[in-house]
């Protein structure tokens, strides 16, 4: 059986977990940005993990605005992406690779403000990842705006496989 203690991306995270709020997001966010360049271009931030879940913001800036104003559909789909891509990667034993197997997104209402994405796993999704050489799971992310109503209906599917030596 693996672990996690061979992944450098939880152990970054186990190093700030401790820290003050506003350090954790600020150290997070950067680590992030510079590793998913996508994500920087879009200016996400992290908000806060503790392993299991983790909430990502995607603030409303003009450079991911649509033609009404609004975060645009690709910005919501990529912060569900980022949110459920981070949680599967700080669980990940280091020597599996995470690929995004399927991603679908029901657009159901227009989104106002920022968006904040919640990404989960459960304890036996946690144990699959550690136990299994290959596998997929789906990722519960909930996506809400500044009034509080989810826009959107998600579904995000993570699969690894071993990494190429």
């Amino acid at each position: 059986m693996t672990d996690h203690r061979n992944n450098p991306l939880r152990k970054m995270v186990l190093k700030l977990i401790d820290k003050p709020v506003w350090l954790q997001q600020f150290l997070l966010t950067r680590l992030f940005r510079h590793t998913v360049k996508f994500s920087g271009t879009a200016k996400q931030d992290i908000v806060q993990t503790d392993l299991k879940t983790v909430t990502f913001r995607q603030r409303n800036l003009k450079r991911v605005q649509n033609h009404i104003g609004g975060v645009h559909a690709a910005g919501t789909a990529l912060l569900g992406e980022s949110a459920t891509g981070f949680v599967v990667g700080i669980n990940l034993p280091g020597d599996k690779l995470p690929l995004l197997k399927t991603m679908h997104v029901d657009y159901l209402k227009r989104a106002t403000g920022t968006l904040e994405a919640k990404a989960s796993l459960t304890d036996e999704q946690i144990q699959m990842m550690l136990t299994e050489d290959k596998g997929e799971v789906e990722v519960t992310v909930i996506i809400t705006d500044e009034a509080g109503i989810e826009p959107v209906a998600t579904s995000y599917v993570w699969a690894w496989i071993p990494k190429k030596r």
